[in-house]
Parts: C-alpha cells; structure tokens; sequence
C-alpha cells in the first residue's frame, strides 16, 4: 500500500463529522429537559425526606430530654428547625436547637391544587396547626409538630393529636408528611390533581 493511498484513508470525512454532530445535538435536546426533571424532583423529595427525618428527630429528643419539643416550620420562610421546651423559666420558652433548614429553591410548603389529604390521616387538608409564642399565642404563618417526652404528637393542650402533617410541592408533584397519633411517621407523594392518588414512599 503506497503511502498516498494510507493518507487518503486516515480520518473522517466531513460528512461524517456532521451526522455525529446532528446525533449529538438531537440527544441532548431529549435529554436536557428530562435531566432538568430529574434534578427538580430530586430537590423535592430531598426536601420531604429533610422534613420527616427533622420530625424524627424531634420525636426522640422529647423521649430522650423527657420534655416537649417540637419541629416548626415557617411557611412563608421555607424554613424549619427543632424547638425544645425549657421547663426551668417562667413562663416555659421555646429554645432553638440548631439552626434552620432551607427548601430547595421552587419549593414551596404547600399542597396546591390538591382537595384530600392521605387516607386515614386527616379529614380535611391541611398544614398542621401554628406553632404558638410562650404564652401561648398563634404565630401566624407557621405550622408544628408537638411532641411529649413519650413521642407521642400532642397539640397545645397536651391531648395526643393523630392529625399532623406538612405538605410540600413544586408544582410538579406534591409530597405529604405526616405522624399518626401513635408518633408514626409516613411520607406520601400524589401529582398536584384535585382528586390526588397518594402513594407511600
């Protein structure tokens, strides 16, 4: 084989380059969006795990500190954090454990357009109830978890309160937390319809 012809064999030809570079492209407008999805339903379900995993928490430290304490969340904030309650101050007050947790940007605590909440957890949907001050005021805009030193779910009197749960949602999918009157926890996710079809996760 003579070099000329060895030349004339080597590399490419431009046509060829191009069909590549057409596969390329049409492979990354399939897959652009479809990692966009990927990546926004990940932050979603991170956050819900991030909130059932701090009620958690706050479950055993009531148990293990044999006082109250709860998770509180800050609606509009997209924050929440853990709370304990010292009992050694009169009034009680409600000391911050930790710092804050943040959502993942686009989500919201929210249930959308969702009409039902999951089975055999609440009558009607909602966010659990407001956090109060240490005397006992509403704070408006905000939501809690109670918990007793046995980890039960109590409300603000103390009675046990099977009816606890924080909804999250970007739009796209919406995720429920919610805690049994036994101190269950359980996460749910249904698309964001009136008529939701919750699923456990």
């Amino acid at each position: 084989m003579s070099d000329a012809r060895w030349n004339a064999e080597r590399g490419f030809t431009i046509l060829e380059t191009l069909i590549v570079v057409g596969l390329i492209g049409v492979i990354s407008v399939i897959a652009v969006p479809m990692f966009g999805n990927s990546l926004a339903n990940f932050r979603l379900s991170g956050d819900a795990r991030s909130v059932s995993n701090a009620a958690a928490v706050a479950k055993m430290r009531a148990a293990s500190n044999f006082s109250r304490v709860r998770l509180y969340v800050d609606l509009a904030g997209k924050t929440h954090h853990i709370e304990s309650l010292d009992k050694t101050t009169t009034p009680r007050h409600w000391t911050t454990e930790g710092g804050s947790t943040y959502l993942s940007q686009g989500v919201s605590f929210s249930f959308g357009a969702v009409t039902a909440a999951p089975p055999n957890t609440q009558a009607t949907i909602a966010q659990s109830a407001a956090c109060t001050t240490d005397l006992g005021a509403a704070i408006s805009g905000t939501a809690c978890i109670m918990f007793n030193s046995r980890g039960v779910p109590i409300d603000s009197s103390g009675a046990p309160l099977g009816t606890n749960a924080f909804y999250l949602t970007d739009g796209s999918a919406v995720y429920a937390v919610t805690v049994a009157a036994t101190g269950m926890l359980r996460s749910w996710r249904t698309l964001p319809v009136a008529t939701p079809s919750w699923s456990l996760q």
